[in-house]
């Protein structure tokens, strides 16, 4: 009866239903080992795709009605799972074993049972988590094509805190992705950039056929803020097509200044990082200059709150103050500190962190993250990523002393982005 009873444990957690089979009713038996093979194949079938063709396997678990249909058959067979297992105690026969076998058979069952349910389920729930996830950033269908070969996202980090006026991008850049080995560049262009104009075509031009070039007040990130307060009739289908009038003009502006055609967008607002890096439990940054938090003198006597130097475990709050503070310093260091953070994030997210933060992970990115790249392209950026990630990111700053964010060289700059998209393919 003991052995009789470990064997029916060990069925139920390998092959639930056939337990059943054994002992029990046989039509139940049959729901359970289909389940339970469908539930095999299914892994067998990913473990397939992602020997063969990685891209093939997160194109389909990246399509929110796939993921959604898998959430429901994790939850379905974790409660029949569950069911099974309170089926396979009746069928212990406990009553015949002495008192001691009883209670270890007992606790094998409970601990398999709980066990394998709350696997299947965590696995349904992140699976639902996730469609809903992807569901809402990526709602835009279709794909797009490569242009000369680069995959080119214009990349938005815009801060619209409750104390600041509207928002504008702090943070522009281009990543140029190479469409066969995702070899990358990342094009970083300077937010007080001056005398920029519009690539040929753009509806900016009707309002200003000379460029966005008046001087410290038409910086290039104040481009965004104008167009959504006076010129959004300008692009009136770009909300229907997942953007804002303020990306598709600063779109246009970045495209004429690199000479890059830009096929999608990424808007990270820094406001939402907060959530997210308490999402993290916080992230490790070396503080290297005491820092204010808040206030508008330039001594920080106004301040309500320092960053003090040394190595810091910082929540959302102080993070993103870390990331915000210009106290004293230029818009490039404030950069660079945008920058620790980015990577301090990144470290951050490694797959155990990820994994067992992942739906409060999910909704802080869901106010994160706003883009137009197509739910079908992110199977293509996703392998594409895993690619660049051995080769790394070069960096192209548009920053002095190599360009003049006052007076650019534009014809000098472009040529400088062509050159960098050259070495960086190692063509």
């Amino acid at each position: 009866m003991r052995k009789r009873a470990w064997w029916l444990v060990l069925l139920t957690l390998l092959i639930p239903g056939s337990a059943q089979l054994l002992a029990g009713n046989r039509k139940v038996a049959r729901v359970g080992i289909v389940a339970s093979l469908g539930f095999y194949a299914l892994l067998l079938i990913g473990a397939a795709l992602a020997l063969l063709n990685r891209g093939w396997l997160i194109t389909l678990v990246t399509i929110p009605a796939i993921t959604y249909a898998l959430a429901g058959f994790l939850i379905s067979f974790a409660i029949l799972f569950a069911l099974l297992a309170l089926d396979t105690l009746r069928l212990m026969r406990l009553n015949h074993l002495i008192p001691r076998d009883r209670l270890i058979a007992f606790i094998g069952l409970v601990l398999a049972g709980v066990l394998g349910t709350s696997a299947i389920s965590w696995a349904g729930n992140t699976a639902g988590v996730s469609a809903g996830f992807i569901g809402t950033i990526f709602n835009q269908s279709g794909f797009t094509a490569a242009a000369d070969g680069r995959y080119n996202i214009l990349l938005l980090g815009g801060d619209s805190g409750k104390d600041r006026f509207g928002l504008r991008p702090d943070s522009i850049g281009v990543l140029s992705i190479d469409a066969a080995t995702g070899k990358s560049v990342l094009v970083s262009v300077p937010r007080n950039m001056q005398h920029v104009s519009f690539v040929a075509g753009s509806p900016m031009l009707k309002v200003y056929p000379n460029g966005w070039n008046c001087g410290e007040v038409c910086l290039v990130n104040a481009i965004y803020k104008d167009v959504t307060d006076n010129h959004s009739d300008l692009y009136p289908d770009a909300v229907k097509h997942g953007s804002t009038p303020g990306v598709e003009a600063t779109r246009d502006a970045v495209e004429w200044v690199t000479g890059l055609k830009i096929q999608s967008y990424v808007l990270i607002d820094m406001a939402a990082f907060s959530s997210l890096i308490n999402s993290l439990g916080g992230i490790n940054i070396d503080v290297k200059e005491r820092l204010p938090i808040g206030g508008q003198l330039d001594d920080g006597s106004d301040a309500y709150g320092w960053i003090e130097i040394g190595q810091q475990k910082l929540d959302g709050f102080h993070a993103l103050w870390y990331a915000r503070s210009r106290h004293t310093h230029t818009d490039y260091d404030r950069m660079a500190r945008q920058r620790e953070v980015e990577n301090a994030i990144l470290a951050q997210m490694d797959p155990v962190t990820v994994l067992t933060h992942f739906q409060s992970i999910a909704k802080a990115g869901q106010q994160l993250v706003k883009t137009d790249i197509p739910s079908g392209m992110l199977g293509t950026y996703v392998d594409l990523a895993m690619k660049a990630k051995k080769f790394g990111i070069a960096a192209l700053p548009l920053t002095p002393p190599m360009v003049n964010e006052i007076h650019p060289d534009f014809p000098m700059i472009r040529q400088q982005v062509k050159q960098a998209l050259i070495k960086a393919s190692g063509n």
